[in-house]
């Protein structure tokens, strides 16, 4: 069976830092698809409660404020950003706070039925990488390719600890893990679209991997869908 690359959807699952982002921001370079960062979608949408104070526990409030925000997903020479409600908060999703806030945001039902609906007019039409928790099981469960990325938690936490520190934010490696350990369990058992391996999804331990190596084992997963496969 051979597809057409402008129609792919790939899914790129796993837990925090396995190397979701970094891989499928390089899988959509090279195929010349659009990348989707549905995890900064939600830290996104975390900021704006966290901001406002809105009760994930007031419905009518929350659903009025998901009527009227607007999260937007950019590229400019340095990478991806993303803006909410026309502000860039491309640093600010990335800090601790909402890193810990995110959680009970993403397993609130509302919040991810909209963020699903989003996404998915986002990716209709195909050509599309995204990365996520619930990708290949729930947003886009038809993609041709699915990919379950997971890695050591004590090596997920060393590389979240490079990103902060890259930041400017100062955290030991025993905080990060253990943030990441609360985060993985919380996401695996929250009662909407927990984080799980598709039935049909390819498994890529990344632990003693390198970003090259994980690409190519996706691209490899691409080239036999996708005859004569050209990179950018």
């Amino acid at each position: 069976m051979s597809v057409d690359l402008k129609s792919l959807v790939i899914a790129i699952d796993g837990p925090a830092s396995s190397g979701k982002s970094t891989t499928a921001r390089l899988i959509a370079q090279k195929l010349g698809l659009m990348y989707l960062d549905t995890g900064a979608m939600y830290r996104a949408v975390a900021l704006k409660i966290y901001r406002t104070g809105i009760e994930l526990t007031d419905k009518a409030a929350l659903q009025k404020m998901l009527e009227s925000t607007k999260v937007e997903q950019f590229c400019t020479d340095d990478g991806v950003h993303f803006s909410l409600d026309g502000d860039d908060v491309s640093e600010a999703i990335r800090t601790p706070d909402i890193s810990l806030w995110v959680g009970p945001v993403s397993e609130h039902g509302m919040v991810r039925e909209y963020l699903v609906e989003w996404q998915r007019a986002i990716g209709r039409n195909g050509g599309i990488v995204a990365d996520g928790r619930d990708i290949g099981t729930v947003v886009f469960p038809a993609a041709q390719v699915k990919v379950y990325l997971n890695a050591d938690a004590h090596v997920r936490a060393l590389r979240r600890q490079k990103e902060l520190f890259a930041r400017g934010i100062a955290q030991s490696a025993e905080e990060v893990e253990e943030a990441i350990v609360k985060r993985d369990h919380r996401d695996s058992t929250r009662e909407h679209s927990p984080l799980s391996k598709a039935a049909d999804a390819v498994e890529i331990d990344t632990t003693h991997l390198t970003v090259g190596d994980q690409v190519e084992q996706v691209l490899a997963l691409v080239r036999k869908l996708v005859p004569n496969l050209a990179l950018r």
